[in-house]
């Protein structure tokens, strides 16, 4: 019996490797095309809030509570920790891309990361699509 549970958890590595290795059975969706972009730069507050702008005219388009918001938080955070390990500023805005489809996506053009807002369900999703809205904003 253990032997043969050994042996499916082999077959599965082989087989799981062999497939990233040579692509072969991967299926590849095309994004779709974008209807709307914006760009945004997210600015920790000393009270624990987060400012986010516009990153084309410097307007604040939301305001983050300290302790809310907790997708938001880590998204950011993820994408905040790779330009830090990488050694990269904050100087270039995120990019945030809505799609033909609906699908929302968070782009770091200096990574080359993208995070599928959908993926992590409607609600996380609306939090970033508020964003998206073009609304009255103050500097």
């Amino acid at each position: 019996m253990l032997a043969a549970l050994g042996a499916v958890v082999v077959s599965t590595v082989i087989g799981v490797s062999f497939v990233r290795l040579t692509g072969i059975g991967v299926v590849h969706v095309p994004d779709a095309a974008p209807v709307s972009v914006r760009e945004f730069r997210f600015e920790d507050q000393s009270n624990g809030g987060i400012l986010v702008r516009d990153a084309r005219t410097g307007n604040v388009v939301h305001t983050v509570a300290p302790e809310t918001n907790g997708f938001l938080r880590g998204t950011m955070r993820g994408l905040a920790r790779e330009r830090h390990r990488r050694g990269i500023g904050p100087e270039t805005p995120f990019r945030m891309i809505g799609r033909a489809d609906g699908k929302l996506t968070l782009e770091d053009p200096t990574t080359g990361r993208r995070v599928d807002l959908g993926s992590f369900g409607p609600t996380n999703a609306a939090v970033f699509a508020d964003l998206m809205v073009e609304q009255p904003a103050t500097r």
